[in-house]
């Protein structure tokens, strides 16, 4: 039921929507704060406008959309994995810096970041719009409100953000763990998986690390030395390992539990699940030191 104009009611959701805009819309902030930063100041203040004015339209066209849009199959997980996108490309460094330790965004042109900023926006306006949406109780007029709220903490934010990178360049990976985060909670929330992580509780952990660790991986890996540098292929590579094997024993329905197993085909696959993974490593790290001896001798000729 739609709520009364200037009633107690109406204020109170109001309220609500200006609270829900300072704590969602900040996400909006950060990330188009973070895309922008390494372009020219005039160019800065023309993304951070355009990047603002996209996320609202997007914002504004997913409040008609979003219940549409939430019952179509494989929305969710297909928007965290492109979150897990983004927040890669946000933290990769960029070639041939001068300042290779500090990681800096790719972002070099308009067209590029407003590219990426619209993209971000697209999958993580759904909660602002459903928080809103749900807050306005059918209200059109609060929820055109709560858009237009959002527009200053949008634009103060992406300047504040700016600001804080250039002095503090570290902020960069608080804007990953934000997409990363995101994305994560949108994979679990998937109506196809749901059921399956409700019966598989750990590997909810599992899928965590394994985002954040994808996510994040290009921050960590240009501060690592190069003896440590196989673990970003590594780590996930076993996550997914495990998985993988969770999602198999969950098809054949067999016991992955080595202390609950019963047939041979149990054991068997509980080995492989915890021992398999050794010589694929194994031959990995030896590729790679090939490789990487292949390209010194090229180097040298």
């Amino acid at each position: 039921m739609e709520l009364e104009l200037f009633s107690a009611g109406f204020f109170s959701a109001l309220l609500a929507i200006v609270l829900i805009d300072l704590v969602l819309a900040g996400d909006n902030a950060l990330i188009i704060g973070l895309v922008a930063r390494n372009l020219p100041k005039d160019t800065q203040r023309s993304v951070i406008f355009w990047g603002t004015f996209g996320a609202i339209a997007i914002r504004a066209l997913m409040a008609i959309l979003v219940v549409y849009i939430l019952d179509v199959p494989g929305f969710m997980l297909a928007g965290g994995i492109a979150l897990v996108w983004i927040a890669r490309k946000l933290l990769t460094p960029e070639e041939n810096s001068a300042e290779s330790h500090l990681v800096k965004g790719p972002a070099t042109t308009f067209a590029g970041a407003i590219r990426t900023i619209v993209i971000a926006d697209a999958v993580m306006g759904i909660d602002n719009v459903l928080a809103i949406g749900g807050a306005a109780h059918g209200s059109i007029l609060l929820i055109v409100l709560g858009l237009a709220i959002s527009v200053p903490i949008i634009v103060w934010g992406s300047q504040l953000v700016i600001r804080l990178v250039d002095r503090f360049p570290s902020v960069v990976l608080l804007g990953g763990a934000v997409l990363a985060w995101t994305g994560y909670s949108m994979v679990v929330r998937e109506p196809l998986l749901t059921a399956w992580f409700e019966g598989h509780p750990a590997t909810k952990l599992v899928a965590a690390i394994l985002i954040f660790s994808i996510s994040l991986a290009p921050w960590y890996s240009a501060r690592m030395s190069d003896q440590m540098k196989p673990l970003v292929v590594i780590l996930p590579a076993v996550l997914v390992w495990m998985l993988a094997f969770e999602v198999a024993a969950s098809a054949w329905k067999l016991q992955v539990d080595y202390l609950l197993a019963t047939q041979s085909g149990e054991y068997i696959l509980e080995a492989v699940r915890w021992l398999g993974w050794l010589p694929l490593v194994a031959t990995y790290l030896w590729l790679r030191e090939r490789l990487e001896l292949r390209r010194r001798h090229t180097a040298r000729s």
